[in-house]
């Protein structure tokens, strides 16, 4: 479903009524226009929860650095020259990588954790009490995978247990956590019990939220096979048939464009240029177009389009366009403006001109267009991963979900725009002329994983599954005065702030880390 959000605004109820000395002193001294416990409607809370997770109203903040100026290009999806994207270049810069953890605490963690609170225990908000939990375990998932060990048990609870210094939590423990939530609340959501009015990504319909929790379970479990493989197999074993089933369900939030910074979609805010001149000069990389191209994938002609900007002093879009598949370009990763040859993107053999490199289609980055959440295509391609790596065929072989889930990836696109649709018989050509193979089946898999999570624009989730799983086979840039070695890397550095805001906490969890606090570091389920 799409669903605009047209008011974004939320009161935090931090009063308690005080009690009088007679009987009446509640309704004489009570402003009736004030919010309390006893009046404020907790949806609000969820409305924020949905909408702060697609990325900060801050400008962006955090989706440019973290997901954008380092996931997207890291991962192979975007490529840029712009000197401040560090991402392709494995240079640090710790106010970038740690952006994320900057903005998701106060922004996602704490209204999330506020609204788990206020609805526990009340049977009028049964189901948003679980659907809570479930974002709360969404919203935990993306910062413990960027940063591996962090604040979870303690955390956004300051108010309610005057502990303003929360201890990080060891990954591992999170994760077994994340799993046990997702599924208790899952079970218990009721299509009885109430509709949550807040709901911004499937209006308050209970059977998708149980499909969302199983297919999130599913996501949660298939992290762990490097490290559990025995949990991740009984976690796929458990969600057989009870995940997504069609496009239908994918979870994504449609945006507003009238509510400026506050409602518009965080990702297309950046890559139109709104802040600089990222729409000239940001591109579809080298890796992920010739990937597309070599395999005469139906999706190149709909998401890639050179000469979409033509001056980097205006952010006009051309009317004239070219989707023609056979003019596509990437952009190679790790090169710059210096004017030092073999760096310089001017001495690569690929270059004419920057127009004449592949720029996301504007249907992709409309100020209005949705942030794509969790997806049917994810959900089959795992699904399909634990068939071919565990045998589980429950619910269909490996190559029937691999099919399920390319056609899925394929055909979603006419969700982002009408003009984006590619028909059924075009993806089921393509999957008749690229049969699944199961001896390179695992390849395959989360090769076609990777190119639907950067069509979602969700690097964050590309890069955890190529970490997870190593496919695609990508190949690093070694650019002068790297940090990692000339190596992708595998974790964000905790923020500087920490060693200031929670000081103890912090030089534990520092320490704790093998290697050290490090881009070349790995989180707990990243095993070597």
């Amino acid at each position: 479903m799409k669903h605009y959000i047209k008011i974004f605004g939320f009161i935090l109820a931090g009063s308690l009524l005080i009690q009088g000395c007679t009987k009446d002193y509640p309704e004489i001294n009570t402003d009736p226009l004030s919010s309390s416990q006893a009046s404020f409607n907790p949806n609000y809370l969820l409305t924020t929860s949905e909408l702060t997770y697609t990325g900060s109203t801050d400008f962006s903040y955090e989706t440019w650095r973290a997901n954008l100026i380092y996931a997207s290009t890291m991962i192979q999806g975007l490529s840029t020259v712009v000197s401040y994207w560090a991402g392709d270049k494995y240079l640090l810069n710790q106010g970038y990588t740690g952006a994320y953890w900057e903005k998701a605490y106060p922004d996602q963690v704490k209204s999330v954790v506020d609204l788990v609170q206020f609805t526990k225990d009340k049977t009028q908000y049964k189901n948003l009490y679980q659907i809570a939990r479930i974002m709360k375990a969404l919203i935990f998932e993306r910062i413990t995978d960027l940063y591996g060990d962090v604040p979870y048990s303690e955390a956004g609870l300051g108010y309610y247990s005057n502990n303003y210094f929360p201890k990080y939590d060891k990954q591992q423990d999170i994760y077994n956590d994340l799993l046990k939530e997702v599924e208790e609340a899952t079970n218990a959501l009721d299509p009885a019990a109430d509709k949550p009015s807040g709901d911004v990504i499937y209006n308050g319909d209970i059977a998708k939220w149980q499909r969302f929790g199983n297919s999130l379970l599913l996501r949660i479990g298939m992290r762990l096979v490097k490290v559990d493989a025995a949990k991740a197999q009984a976690t796929a074993t458990k969600v057989q048939g009870k995940t997504f089933t069609s496009n239908a369900d994918n979870a994504l939030l449609k945006h507003d464009a009238t509510g400026g910074r506050t409602t518009i979609n965080r990702n297309s805010q950046v890559l139109i240029g709104d802040g600089g001149q990222e729409h000239y000069y940001v591109k579809w990389s080298k890796t992920f177009i010739d990937m597309l191209k070599t395999n005469t994938d139906p999706r190149l002609g709909r998401i890639a389009v050179t000469k979409l900007y033509t001056d980097p002093n205006s952010k006009i879009q051309s009317t004239s366009f070219i989707t023609t598949p056979a003019v596509q370009k990437g952009m190679p990763n790790g090169k710059d403006l210096s004017g030092i040859a073999g760096r310089d993107i001017s001495s690569d053999p690929s270059y004419t001109t920057f127009p004449d490199y592949s720029s996301p289609n504007p249907g992709m980055i409309k100020r209005d267009g949705p942030t794509f959440i969790l997806t049917y295509a994810e959900t089959e391609l795992l699904l399909a991963d634990a068939a071919q790596r565990f045998g589980i065929t429950t619910s269909g072989s490996a190559a029937q979900h691999y099919n399920n889930g390319v056609k899925a990836a394929i055909t979603y696109l006419g969700q982002y725009d009408a003009t984006l649709a590619i028909p059924d018989a075009e993806a089921d050509a393509y999957i008749a002329t690229h049969p699944y193979v199961a001896a390179t089946g695992l390849q395959m898999i989360n090769t076609q994983y990777w190119i639907h999570t950067n069509t979602m624009f969700d690097f964050y989730e590309s890069w955890s599954n190529w970490r997870r799983t190593g496919f695609p086979v990508l190949v690093p840039v070694n650019y002068p005065n790297n940090v990692t070695n000339g190596t992708i890397p595998r974790r964000f550095l905790y923020p500087s702030f920490e060693a200031n805001t929670n000081p103890v906490n912090y030089k534990a969890a520092q320490e704790g880390i093998p290697g050290g606090d490090l881009l070349t570091s790995r989180v707990w389920w990243d095993k070597q």
